[in-house]
């Protein structure tokens, strides 16, 4: 594991190692845990950071990103509410989002993430185009 992480390190994104390097050693290990599978498993996806936040992009429109909140690191995917999956906790119900929550390197369960990332290379709501519709999403076929 510590390999590819490393290997991954390599190639990311540099504004994405930066935000790495500003959190504590604990998050530090999910978030380069998170982005070496991200990046394995979507290497079709753009990554930066948006909003001060980890983003990964297909076509321009955001897929997955990761941020710190009180509760831990926060795992989203911009259109996780239609997986169908139970350890994806939907938003408020404005948008399509669904997240977990990591608190140690440990709970992250590659096979679902990876399952998630498939997802979300087929699931998509139309986000980078939500100025032009005025706020309606629309599906991505």
């Amino acid at each position: 594991m510590i390999d590819s992480v490393q290997g991954a390190l390599q190639t990311m994104n540099p504004e994405i190692e930066a935000f790495h390097h500003e959190q504590a050693e604990g998050d530090r290990q999910i978030c380069d845990r998170l982005a070496s599978i991200i990046d394995e498993a979507l290497p079709e996806a753009t990554s930066k950071i948006w909003h001060r936040h980890p983003v990964w992009f297909l076509d321009d429109n955001p897929t997955v990103g990761y941020s710190r909140l009180k509760a831990g690191l926060r795992l989203m995917f911009w259109s996780g509410a239609d997986f169908d999956e139970p350890a994806l906790k939907p938003g408020t119900g404005k948008f399509k989002d669904a997240s977990i929550i990591y608190r140690d390197i440990a709970e992250i369960d590659e096979a679902d993430l990876l399952r998630w990332l498939e997802k979300a290379r087929t699931i998509q709501w139309d986000y980078k185009n939500i100025y032009k519709t005025k706020g309606r999403l629309e599906r991505l076929q």
